[in-house]
C-alpha cells in the first residue's frame, strides 16, 4: 500500500490550494481517509476526515476553510484549501483518521507536501 500527496507550494495568506492524495494498493472507497498535518516543532494533527460513506468531519481551525472530497474513480482524495492562513503553513499527509470521533488503524505514512503560507 502506498500514499501520496501531492499539490503543495507556497501561497500568500488568503489564497487556496488543493491537494490531492493518490493510492495504490487499496481501494480508498472502502476506506476513512483523512488529512493530516505537521508544522515545524509540533505534533501531527489530523485536519479532516471522510468516512466510506462521505460524513466529513473537519478540526475546529479548518471548519469553514478547508474540504475534504473523494473520486472514487480516480482512486484519489482531495483537500479543498481556502482562506489560507500562515499558521496552515505544514507538511500535509494523508492516512487513515485517528480523530475526530474516528478510530482506524494507519496505513504506511507516505510522503507528505509541503504548504507554505506567506503573509
Amino acid at each position: 500500500v502506498q500514499l501520496q500527496a501531492f499539490g503543495g507550494g507556497t501561497v500568500q495568506a488568503g489564497g487556496s490550494l488543493r491537494l490531492s492524495c493518490a493510492a495504490s494498493g487499496i481501494s480508498l472507497s472502502v476506506n476513512y481517509m483523512g488529512w493530516y498535518r505537521q508544522a515545524p516543532g509540533k505534533e501531527r494533527e489530523l485536519v479532516a476526515a471522510m468516512t466510506t460513506a462521505g460524513t466529513t468531519k473537519y478540526a475546529d481551525f479548518v471548519k469553514g476553510r478547508f474540504t475534504i472530497s473523494r473520486d472514487d474513480a480516480k482512486n484519489t482524495v482531495y483537500l479543498q484549501m481556502d482562506s489560507l492562513r500562515p499558521d496552515d503553513t505544514a507538511v500535509y499527509y494523508c492516512n487513515r483518521p485517528q480523530g475526530l470521533g474516528l478510530s482506524s488503524v494507519f496505513l504506511s505514512w507516505g510522503h507528505g507536501t509541503l504548504v507554505t503560507v506567506s503573509s
